[in-house]
């Protein structure tokens, strides 16, 4: 369904280091895209779908727009909730805010997430769903 998205930071090593932790609690991985991005996903054998992560201001965002202005949301799947408490503890170890601790969600049905703000205060989560998140 997702092929890629993106977002803009301020500064790129504090963001690598923050989703390079993210990356290792989710198992995926993040990979050098050039000297102000790099890419957040699976593998080099299954490159999509990725988040691209840069400090270049994309030629489609609006006039105006900066990093931590137009704060976005990415939800990334995990396989249990061990995962998800996992991408929590090392989301906040690598310098990300609390922005709704693991749990299930109200109304969501069978759901567990946990949700952190990035350097730049994007909300990041991860979930799992189903027999995962029972």
């Amino acid at each position: 369904m997702l092929d890629h998205t993106g977002i803009v930071v301020s500064n790129l090593k504090v963001a690598r280091r923050f989703y390079d932790a993210v990356a290792g609690a989710l198992k995926l991985q993040t990979k050098s895209n050039s000297p102000e991005s790099f890419l957040f996903g699976h593998s080099a054998g299954q490159p999509i779908p990725y988040l691209w992560i840069g400090t270049l201001r994309p030629s489609y965002w609006v006039e105006g727009s900066r990093a931590g202005l137009n704060q976005m949301h990415v939800a990334f799947v995990a396989e249990d909730k061990a995962m998800v408490d996992g991408f929590y503890q090392a989301a906040l170890a690598a310098g990300g805010r609390d922005n709704g601790a693991p749990g299930p969600r109200e109304g969501a049905g069978d759901y567990y997430g946990a949700f952190v703000l990035d350097p730049d205060g994007n909300n990041i989560e991860a979930c799992c769903r189903g027999s995962a998140a029972g």
